[in-house]
């Protein structure tokens, strides 16, 4: 069975930063793409970061590009999240093909 745990998430101040962690089990790694997104209430989901677990091949969404980091060790990816802005507040998600975490909520504000 596959699972996706979420953590990390919390309040910040404007410029502060968080690491959000995403514990994985159940699946085969090779060739998986992990991503995170956020989504707020009423709004789509957006994508923001995506790692290849076999290369290490890594993607942003613009918003973000400079500011987060996604990273992997052998069983978890990790969201370093520097300069933080009020505008990505948001419940932020795991995923990997048809599987999601539970979310995580991050907090922008001073």
């Amino acid at each position: 069975q596959v699972q996706l745990v979420e953590s990390g998430g919390g309040l910040v101040q404007p410029g502060g930063s968080l690491r959000l962690s995403c514990e994985v089990s159940g699946i085969i790694f090779n060739s998986a793409v992990m991503g995170w997104y956020r989504q707020v209430p009423e709004k789509e989901s957006e994508f923001v970061a995506s790692i290849n677990w076999d290369d290490g091949a890594t993607d942003y969404a613009d918003s973000v590009k400079g500011r987060f980091t996604i990273s992997r060790d052998k069983f978890t990816v990790f969201l370093q999240m520097n300069s933080l802005k009020p505008e990505d507040t948001s419940t932020y998600f795991c995923n990997t093909g048809k599987y999601w975490g539970q979310g995580t909520q991050v907090t922008v504000s001073s």
